[in-house]
């Protein structure tokens, strides 16, 4: 690692297989603590490379425990986090409201960074206990519309460098890999990043496989459909700048998102939207992450439909539903 550090302190990039080399090894325990962080920390410092970035992601695939989730045909709805707007669990709310929409997901999450209350955290709190047993996840999406794939238990990678992210408390190259590396390998993906120039290596490599996607950036800085401006939308078959009212849905302010300072504040927000009883701009919110995600996996034939069906299904409670048949699948 002394080599790596000195090469990286002195304003070098690492190409795809050092990249690669540096994350196995990492994930084997080849490394202690203060290198882990003198090496995450020099992405805190500068943007990640293409090269470096494909050489992460790669050595991740490889490593991870996979899951066999072969036909149904499910979709991931994920964030980098990290953007430090601290909003309530849109993202998360919107997998429920996807699933009673009619859609399949495989959930991959992870605690919270920027955010009192990621979605791991959000799951754990209603009692979810995280698995990594393929026949309980199959099981799961079959119940439920939605199985949870808890990314330390995937990722050895994760796992040992956890600690020293959780020290940092900021987000790291880690957030950035944790959208790309599912291990379920789903075929459909809807994403959000908290840069554009993000956006644009995660287009560059999403490219090159054959999932459909849908890669989203809100220009004031959120890693979702924030509906608080407009937003860049990266599909398979071009890129768009969306505005509210492409979604149907008026301008909300940075204040109705705040998804509160602790756990427990974020579950009752939580709790309260899953139940149909948000405030408009909390329901608005969700709502259209969830209709991009029922695009992105072909649900629907159009993005009205699909905002009309995510929108039946949160104030319905064929959502609510979906989180309860979850629950009780997991038990």
């Amino acid at each position: 690692m002394k080599k790596v550090l000195e090469h990286l302190f002195g304003h070098k990039h690492l190409d795809r297989a050092s990249a690669k080399e540096v994350l196995l090894n990492l994930s084997q325990g080849k490394y202690n603590e203060t290198q882990m962080a003198a090496f995450l920390s020099v992405y805190l410092m500068r943007s990640i490379t293409l090269e470096e970035l494909s050489g992460f992601r790669e050595a991740l695939l490889e490593l991870c425990l996979r899951v066999d989730l072969e036909g149904y045909d499910a979709i991931d709805l994920c964030g980098t986090g990290g953007d430090a707007k601290n909003t309530f669990n849109i993202s998360t709310l919107a997998v429920f409201v996807t699933a009673g929409a009619g859609g399949r997901v495989a959930k991959h999450g992870n605690y919270g960074v920027s955010s009192a209350s990621g979605s791991s955290n959000v799951m754990e709190y209603f009692g979810y206990t995280f698995r990594n047993d393929a026949g309980r996840l199959r099981k799961e999406i079959e119940t439920s519309g939605v199985c949870f794939l808890h990314a330390p238990l995937f990722h050895p990678a994760l796992k040992n460098v956890a600690p020293v992210r959780k020290q940092l408390g900021v987000k790291t190259f880690f957030n950035v890999l944790g959208p790309m590396a599912n291990p379920s390998f789903p075929p459909n993906q809807l994403v959000g990043v908290f840069s554009l120039e993000l956006a644009r290596l995660y287009h560059y490599l999403y490219q090159q496989t054959k999932r459909r996607f849908a890669i989203v950036h809100s220009l004031d800085g959120y890693d979702e459909v924030s509906l608080t401006g407009p937003v860049k939308v990266i599909r398979n078959a071009g890129e768009q700048v969306m505005q509210p009212a492409d979604f149907g849905r008026t301008l909300v302010q940075a204040s109705d998102l705040y998804g509160g300072a602790t756990a427990e504040t974020a579950a009752q927000i939580f709790k309260t939207v899953i139940s149909g009883n948000g405030t408009p701009q909390q329901n608005s919110a969700v709502i259209a992450n969830a209709a991009l995600a029922l695009e992105c996996a072909g649900i629907y034939s159009s993005l009205p439909d699909c905002l009309a069906a995510a929108e039946e299904s949160l104030l319905s409670g064929k959502a609510q539903r979906k989180f309860e048949l979850l629950l009780n699948a997991n038990r």
